[in-house]
């Protein structure tokens, strides 16, 4: 079965309909018809991602409305399998939530399950469930004042995350602009706790803190693995995109002052393709990426959540992602993740920074001891 990710409200991808005219048609036309049928993709086609061309349209031209449909390398399996099951029940135990079921992530089954690249990991989404802004491409709950924040939070997720035998954790967060510090101290705490508990690699994906430095000192200093905070777009489209608080140079200096702060520090950013950006533009993203410090970078394909946020301009192809993967790689990032189902914790426990961190731990040790 396929997990469809919809740019719409979700609706069955097939549909039967008998119109009088279709008995009426030639057998010879049937027969034209079943030929190409029977040369075309077939199911397990769609379920092995391996259709190797697709015909249907891809991108909108300026001015025209409607939908795009979703192309078959977008389509995925529904969630199975007991890592899934036992940490979904957990979450609930526990009043968590992840921004993998928020978000309505495409691999949130293949992450939680371990699955082929056999690491199990999960995105944590602390402070709540209620963003106090309001970005155009998000699904998540926005309020201006959100509820408090639950103080039994940290302990709360490090036991959690400790009992889960993952191999890496992403804890990422709403945006809290209601709270003085944004939710710095908060997020550490998380990290302190689950580091007392466990040897986990962290990463902590973070809101921009309003590009307060004390703030992002906080989370560099509570002993987290990797300091994650996403550009999103291009400079152009930011203020279409994102909500007004959140600005693209801001985003820059935030992922610069981490790396100011702790040189050793793995930092990372994403970019969400398919909003109307051009390659040039697209190239220079990654250009002040690489200029702030930035060691690692995904791109992926943006998807509508609701109707009631930004429509899909265009469905990036693989092919062209691995283009941009090679972008990466030729302007010296560390690691650079790029596929239309990439996001920016996506299988993140498989990622090479994973094999990066132990390196630099060990080396540490062996510096310690010699």
């Amino acid at each position: 079965m396929l997990r469809t990710i919809k740019t719409r409200n979700s609706k069955c991808i097939f549909s039967c309909h008998f119109y009088p005219a279709c008995a009426q048609a030639s057998t010879e036309t049937n027969k034209g018809f079943s030929e190409k049928l029977a040369k075309g993709p077939q199911f397990d086609d769609f379920l092995k991602n391996n259709v190797k061309e697709y015909n249907g349209k891809l991108k909108l031209e300026i001015g025209e409305s409607g939908r795009l449909k979703l192309p078959p390398w977008l389509k995925t399996e529904i969630p199975v399998g007991k890592s899934y099951s036992k940490i979904k029940a957990q979450l609930r135990q526990l009043r968590l939530s992840t921004v993998c079921e928020e978000a309505r992530c495409p691999n949130i089954g293949e992450c939680w399950g371990g699955s082929t690249h056999g690491t199990a990991t999960a995105t944590i989404m602390l402070m709540g469930d209620t963003c106090t802004r309001g970005c155009r491409f998000c699904s998540v709950k926005t309020a201006r004042k959100p509820p408090p924040l639950d103080v039994e939070e940290p302990i709360n997720t490090a036991s959690a995350v400790a009992a889960w035998n993952l191999d890496y954790i992403v804890l990422t967060s709403v945006d809290r602009d209601d709270l003085k510090d944004g939710g710095a101290n908060h997020i550490a705490s998380t990290v302190k706790e689950i580091k007392k508990r466990s040897n986990i690699l962290v990463e902590c994906l973070v809101p921009d803190f309003r590009g307060d430095e004390n703030c992002i000192a906080t989370i560099v200093n509570s002993n987290l693995d990797v300091f994650a905070h996403n550009i999103e777009t291009v400079e152009r489209l930011t203020p279409f995109v994102r909500d007004m608080r959140a600005r693209y140079r801001q985003s820059l200096a935030v992922l610069k002052a981490a790396k100011k702060l702790n040189p050793d520090l793995i930092t990372k950013s994403s970019i969400m393709l398919g909003l109307g950006e051009t390659d040039q533009e697209i190239e220079q993203t990654m250009q002040d990426l690489k200029d702030a410090d930035v060691d690692a970078i995904t791109l992926g394909q943006y998807m509508q959540p609701t109707k009631r946020h930004l429509r899909v301009i265009e469905y990036v192809t693989p092919e062209k992602f691995k283009a941009w993967e090679n972008m990466g790689n030729q302007l010296g990032f560390l690691y650079t993740a790029s596929g239309p189902l990439v996001r920016s914790s996506y299988k993140a426990g498989e990622y090479f920074l994973t094999n990066i961190l132990k390196q630099r731990k060990k080396q540490q040790i062996d510096d310690v001891t010699s």
